[in-house]
C-alpha cells in the first residue's frame, strides 16, 4: 500500500471557456482524490479564491489577461505562488505549462519535491503556428525542451508523437501516459431518443452535419472547417458546420461566413457537458483540424458518442483516432475527402468503429498511468484504480526519474 500524497498542480491558460486543458485537469484530480491522494490545483483568476470540489482544493491566484489570448490568465507573481507552494508542502508537483512556469522545477528542487512537467503540446508546432520557419521552430524548441528536461524530474508525454521531440534531443527522464474520456457520461445509448431532435436543431433534412468543437485561436486552425464546408458544398454535398467553442478569431470566422454565405451556426462556449455531447453524438462527422493537437480530448469524445473524426495528418490525432477516422492534410479540399470517405462507410458500422476505439481510453488507466510517472499508486481501498493501459498506456519513453 503506497502511502497518501499531496500532489499539488499548476496550471496556466485555464479559464470556464477552456476545453481540453480544463477537462483533463478535472478528470485527473477526480482520480487522485479517488485514489487516496490529496490534490491541490493552482490556476490564475481574476481574485484569490479557495474552493473544495470533486477535484480537490482548487486555489485561484489572481494573474493578469494575456493579451490577445481570448481571456487566458497567467500566474505571473512568483512571490506569491511560492509562498503558497512553501505552505502546502507537496509531496509531488504537477505543472502544466513549460514556458512562463518552468521556474517552478527549481522551486521543487529546492525544497526537495520530486516535480514532473506535463507535455500538453508541441512546442515545434506552436512555434511553427506563429510563424516561425520550420527550422527555426524546432531550433527553439529544443533549447526550450533541453530546459524543461533539465528543470524536471519527469517529462510525462501523453503521445508517442508529443514524446518524439523529446527524443529528439536525447531526454531520458520522459514517460508516456494517455489522457482519458468519460466513456459513460459520453455514451451513445444515452442520446439514442433525443438524437434526431437535436440534430433537427442544426441541420435539415437530408444534410450532412459537420461540427467543430474547438477553442477557436490561430494554433487550432478553426478556418480548415471553414475551408472544408465550402469545399463540400461546391462538389454537391449539402454539408453545413455547427461550431461550439469561442476564442479570439471568432469575430472574423463569423465575418467570413456571412460574406461566402455559408451555412455555419456559431454557438460560443457551451457550459453544459450533456450540451456538447448531444451536439457530438448528433454530427455525422466531426472536425478536428489544429495540426499541433497532442493528445485531441474533443476528438475522443466525439468518438465516445459515436461519432467519426476528420483529423489533422501532423497532429497526434491519428494514432488516436486509429480506424474510427480519416486523416486529411492541412488542406480545406483534403479535409473535404476525409469527411467523404467517412460518410462512404455505412452509418451503423463508423459509429460502432468510433465508439470501440474511444473504449481503449478510459479515465482510470490515465490515471493510474500518471500517478506511476509520479511513482505511486492508489491507497486504502482506491486500489481500483488500474494498471495503465490502452494504447502507449504508461509507457517509459526513457529512464524514469525516481524520488530524489
Amino acid at each position: 500500500m503506497n502511502a497518501p500524497l499531496r500532489i499539488v498542480r499548476l496550471a496556466n491558460f485555464v479559464t470556464p471557456v477552456s476545453g481540453g486543458l480544463r477537462t483533463a485537469l478535472r478528470h485527473l484530480g477526480a482520480g487522485y482524490l479517488a485514489a487516496g491522494h490529496e490534490p491541490v490545483l493552482i490556476v490564475p483568476g481574476p481574485r484569490r479564491r479557495e474552493e473544495h470540489t470533486g477535484q480537490g482544493l482548487v486555489i485561484t491566484l489572481p494573474g493578469p489577461v494575456l493579451p490577445g489570448s481570448g481571456g487566458y490568465r497567467v500566474l505571473t507573481d512568483r512571490r506569491a505562488l511560492s509562498r503558497v507552494l512553501t505552505s502546502l508542502a507537496p509531496d509531488r508537483l504537477e505543472v502544466s505549462d513549460r514556458t512562463t512556469l518552468r521556474w517552478t522545477g527549481a522551486w521543487a528542487r529546492r525544497a526537495g519535491v520530486r516535480s514532473a512537467m506535463v507535455s500538453h503540446e508541441s512546442a515545434t508546432g506552436l512555434l511553427g503556428t506563429w510563424g516561425l520557419p520550420a527550422p527555426v521552430a524546432r531550433t527553439l524548441a529544443d533549447r526550450l525542451n533541453a530546459r524543461t528536461v533539465r528543470g524536471y524530474d519527469t517529462v510525462i508525454c501523453t503521445t508517442d508523437w508529443a514524446a518524439g521531440e523529446f527524443r529528439r534531443i536525447g531526454a531520458a527522464r520522459v514517460v508516456r501516459a494517455p489522457l482519458g474520456v468519460d466513456l459513460a457520461r459520453l455514451h451513445p445509448d444515452r442520446f439514442t431518443l433525443s438524437r434526431e431532435q437535436t440534430r433537427a436543431r442544426y441541420a435539415g433534412r437530408g444534410q450532412v452535419l459537420l461540427v467543430l468543437c474547438s477553442r477557436l485561436s490561430a494554433e487550432k486552425r478553426p478556418e480548415r472547417a471553414l475551408d472544408a464546408l465550402a469545399e463540400l458544398r461546391r462538389r454537391g454535398t449539402p454539408a453545413v458546420l455547427t461550431v461550439a467553442g469561442t476564442g479570439p478569431l471568432l469575430p472574423k470566422l463569423a465575418a467570413r461566413a456571412r460574406k461566402q454565405r455559408l451555412p455555419v451556426r456559431f454557438l460560443g462556449h457551451l457550459s453544459s457537458r450533456d450540451a456538447v455531447a448531444e451536439l457530438l453524438a448528433c454530427a455525422d462527422v466531426v472536425l478536428a483540424p489544429g495540426p499541433v493537437e497532442t493528445f485531441g480530448l474533443a476528438a475522443l469524445e466525439a468518438l465516445a458518442c459515436g461519432t467519426p473524426v476528420a483529423v489533422s495528418r501532423h497532429s497526434a490525432l491519428p494514432s488516436i483516432v486509429g480506424p474510427a477516422g480519416a486523416v486529411a492534410d492541412d488542406t480545406g479540399a483534403a479535409f473535404a475527402d476525409a469527411v467523404r470517405d467517412l460518410l462512404d462507410r455505412p452509418e451503423r458500422e463508423r459509429r460502432a468503429v468510433a465508439r470501440a476505439r474511444a473504449e481503449e481510453y478510459g479515465w482510470p488507466a490515465a490515471v493510474a498511468g500518471f500517478l506511476a510517472a509520479h511513482g505511486t499508486g492508489a491507497t486504502g481501498e482506491a486500489g481500483a484504480v488500474r494498471a495503465a493501459g490502452g494504447p502507449g498506456g504508461g509507457t517509459a519513453v526513457g529512464a524514469a526519474g525516481g524520488p530524489r
